[in-house]
């Protein structure tokens, strides 16, 4: 189907045309129709498959201007939050509609002044409940409620935040799910909030027309090396980096920019000021590299993405399938790519116990040893072609069998011990 195809208002029509965008994708094309007829939905579809204008343009037809907060927005990240608003503005931009972005780590009176003229407010769970409790916004004229990425708020803590703010809206509303997975949890909110929802599967699995997807057998000292050669051998395109935690992030960030690697790091510790910077200047190519927690896998946007590294193995198949949606989009081609060592092994069964990946094992290239810094005073050095077999102990200590010193992991975590599940980390956001 084209969207122009779609029975929408012509400054929506426009819009879209001048966007550039044509073919609905198969969520689209499933969703936007039973939105329009007032259903509630579940939409069950893998990220970056277009899950903002299959919600965001039904809602935005029938947004009335000047008539209040209409229609509330739940995002699980500021970045995800900040993303959504910026979309549903360029859909919108030839109709007077406005939207809000409400999200912690930044000043609240902005958004205080900004939420009172909103038609659409797109906020993280926290600062909407901050607003709730202040009484500086005003939900009796809101018709629909969408949860975005409902799986990764509910894994990230805030199933009674939003249970919470579900409470305030009026029951006569329209609410909308979408999750790329599909928990027990989510199960519960479906069958206690939602009214007979009509349940859309769409594109749930990555495309392995498009997607190649490896991994390497490393032991931990030779990981970072073996990191800094793929990436200087693979120089066209974006690279995404994934580590387990945010101390890796910011090791991994300090070490590649010292092997002259133009790179950036974002992780729930910085602030959003440098979050935001961070993900501009991959959108915009002024960096090619981006060192993340997985706080960058969920519905960001960022185009051009032809190589995804798992640094640090995920523990699970659907945190793999998070980091790898973020290449092969579009109808671009993409590699994921898996550095494992005898640490991430249980990680590592766990996420190819989906059947349905393809993840095949490549011999190690010969690559050279680099310099890799944990900390001041820590150092593992020298530089010559490594065929990735240990160097032997040396008697002036510097042996490369300890992961801190030669690029190694370090201790090892499931990815969801990095967000504690308790309402204060749901506020902060």
């Amino acid at each position: 189907m084209k969207l122009a195809e779609l029975p929408l208002k012509p400054p929506l029509l426009r819009a879209i045309n001048e966007l550039g965008l044509v073919d609905a994708t198969d969520i689209q094309t499933q969703c936007i129709p039973e939105i329009m007829t007032g259903n509630d939905l579940v939409g069950h579809s893998r990220t970056g498959s277009g899950k903002t204008a299959a919600f965001g343009l039904p809602i935005l037809d029938k947004i009335e201007p000047g008539k209040g907060v209409q229609a509330l927005i739940l995002t699980p990240t500021r970045e995800l939050c900040v993303q959504v608003a910026e979309s549903l503005s360029d859909y919108s931009k030839f109709m007077r509609i406005r939207i809000a972005s409400v999200y912690g780590g930044v000043s609240i009176n902005p958004q205080i002044d900004a939420v009172k003229h909103a038609d659409i407010i797109v906020g993280t769970t926290g600062r909407i409940l901050d607003h709730i409790d202040r009484r500086t916004i005003d939900f009796r004229n809101t018709r629909f409620l969408v949860l975005d990425e409902a799986d990764r708020m509910l894994d990230m803590g805030f199933i009674e935040d939003v249970e919470a703010i579900m409470g305030v809206i009026p029951s006569k509303r329209q609410t909308l799910l979408f999750s790329a997975t599909m928990p027990g949890s989510i199960y519960h909110l479906i069958k206690e909030h939602l009214r007979y929802p009509v349940t859309i599967t769409g594109e749930v699995y990555v495309d392995k027309r498009l997607l190649r997807q490896v991994y390497y057998d490393v032991e931990p000292e030779e990981k970072f090396s073996l990191l800094v050669h793929l990436l200087k051998k693979h120089l066209k395109g974006l690279s995404l980096i994934f580590c387990a935690t945010r101390r890796e992030v910011d090791t991994v960030t300090r070490n590649l920019k010292e092997n002259g690697l133009n790179t950036l790091a974002i992780h729930g510790g910085l602030t959003q000021s440098r979050r935001t910077n961070a993900l501009n200047a991959l959108k915009k190519e002024r960096i090619s590299i981006l060192v993340a927690t997985d706080v960058a896998a969920r519905g960001l946007d960022i185009r051009s993405v032809s190589h995804v590294y798992n640094y640090d193995v995920p523990g699970s198949p659907e945190e793999y399938l998070h980091r790898v949606g973020r290449t092969a989009r579009a109808g671009d081609e993409g590699d994921a790519v898996t550095l494992v060592t005898y640490r991430d092994f249980q990680n590592f069964r766990a996420v190819t116990s989906d059947r349905t990946l393809e993840i095949i094992k490549l011999e190690k290239p010969l690559f050279e040893r680099v310099r890799f810094q944990r900390h001041s005073g820590q150092r593992g050095g020298g530089r010559r072609p490594f065929s990735g077999r240990p160097r032997p102990h040396h008697r002036d200590g510097g042996s490369n069998h300890r992961p801190e010193r030669w690029g190694g992991g370090g201790r090892r975590f499931h990815p969801r011990q990095q967000q504690p599940s308790y309402r204060g980390h749901g506020r902060r956001r």
